[in-house]
């Protein structure tokens, strides 16, 4: 497989509608591949499970980070409905699951060799924050110079400049 979507010194948008998926190895789970290396060191997706789909128990030597975006995400430590956030530190392992089918976002091995913390948090009902202008900002996660938030667009809301000197 061939490079996609590496070029952080360039902008990317997908239209994820118009992508097609692709199966993986397992029966009732499928892919929308968004950003992935040849050697496979960074890999960014959206995942469907099927309703009842699973993944054979498997590990992440550098880390998985997941965000529900429909349905219910299971693994053995608990179920996440839409709107939960999980980062799965390095060395983790889980067997993940879906009895009514969900859709995620997915990042993996993407962490530094610092960040060792599990993180579950459920954004729906977690504070939002004053950001630039009307913007509301949600902070998930920091380590190092590494940081990970949501950020709420009121309808109305124009761009003002800024910067992310390690890329956005």
């Amino acid at each position: 497989m061939k490079n996609i979507n590496l070029y952080f010194n360039k902008k990317v948008v997908i239209d994820t509608q118009q992508q097609p998926w692709v199966n993986s190895p397992m029966a009732g789970v499928r892919r929308k591949p968004l950003a992935r290396s040849e050697d496979q060191v960074h890999i960014t997706s959206i995942v469907e499970y099927a309703a009842n789909s699973y993944f054979r128990k498997h590990p992440h030597p550098q880390g998985e980070e997941i965000f529900v975006l429909e349905g219910i995400f299971s693994d053995q430590d608990g179920d996440y409905p839409a709107g939960s956030y999980l980062r799965n530190p390095p060395n983790s392992q889980h067997k993940p699951f879906s009895e009514l089918g969900c859709l995620i976002f997915v990042k993996l091995n993407q962490f530094m060799p610092t960040d060792l913390k599990s993180i579950r948090i459920n954004t729906t009902t977690t504070e939002w924050l004053p950001g630039i202008g009307s913007l509301q900002v949600m902070p998930l996660h920091s380590v190092e110079t590494q940081h990970t938030a949501l950020v709420k667009w009121p309808a109305g809301e124009h761009f003002q400049p800024h910067r992310h000197f390690a890329g956005e």
